[in-house]
């Protein structure tokens, strides 16, 4: 990998910071965001469930931990390493798969997709994003269900700070946002401190509201869609958490 590589498609970044990405309380979280998927979608027994953008494979474990049978796809090889091992080591039958999601298709094999943590948004080229949505509609069964999880254009607009800190597992975070081009994108500077030690980091992502989300899966060929303020179901507005669309494939 080189610097001239797009941020996401760089070893050294999702290295750097996993324990900051998969801290304590996120994985502790899991748990409760898996029940909370179950119910919303109404996710009966012995579906197949695609985790995509699964990293360290923490909800594909926990899925496959309550019966399901599940496939994890991530672009980076050294988390599904780590996701395969903890499979292994608990006894869990898990497809994990190195893959760019761009990439990744299944035709009619699964049941539920998920994409959880604002992992959709990474790319320079919209069209890719696009692209991302036509592979899992096209890996969904009739009547399928797609759940997006991330941060929205309204919520972050309600929320913004220019600049913020945080102390994650031993780590100071000093961040920089800047938005681009008219609320499309947001550059993110992040400056990590920890032992004497000072790591720089930049990276972009797309922003999507509600309605052009919805937009983008409709012109993709889903359905019905749904859009909610968090995992809990809540309503999208001025109270909401995250934003969380939930897209079907209509019956054939």
């Amino acid at each position: 990998m080189t610097k001239n590589q797009p941020w996401y498609d760089q070893d050294t970044y999702w290295a750097t910071f996993e324990s900051i990405l998969f801290n304590q309380k996120r994985l502790a979280d899991t748990p409760v965001q898996v029940d909370q998927i179950i119910k919303l979608l109404q996710i009966k027994e012995s579906v197949k469930i695609l985790d995509l953008c699964c990293g360290i494979g923490r909800h594909s474990l926990e899925f496959a931990r309550r019966g399901y049978q599940v496939t994890g796809v991530d672009r980076t090889k050294t988390y599904i390493e780590k996701a395969k091992k903890q499979s292994r080591t608990e006894g869990l039958h898990i497809e994990f798969v190195n893959e760019d999601m761009r990439a990744f298709c299944q035709a009619d094999a699964f049941d539920v997709v998920v994409n959880m943590f604002t992992s959709f948004g990474y790319f320079d080229d919209a069209d890719d994003d696009r692209k991302v949505v036509e592979n899992v509609y096209r890996s969904l069964k009739s009547g399928g269900k797609f759940l997006i999880e991330m941060m929205g254009k309204e919520l972050l607009a309600r929320d913004f700070r220019k600049r913020d800190w945080n102390e994650i597992n031993g780590f100071i975070i000093l961040e920089d946002r800047q938005l681009l081009n008219n609320w499309e994108k947001i550059q993110n500077r992040w400056i990590i401190l920890k032992d004497d030690q000072q790591i720089k980091h930049e990276f972009v992502l797309r922003l999507y509201s509600a309605v052009e989300l919805a937009y983008l899966l409709k012109q993709c060929g889903f359905s019905a869609i749904n859009v909610y303020g968090s995992l809990e179901g809540i309503d999208y507005d001025h109270q909401a958490k995250r934003l969380v669309v939930v897209a079907t494939k209509e019956r054939l």
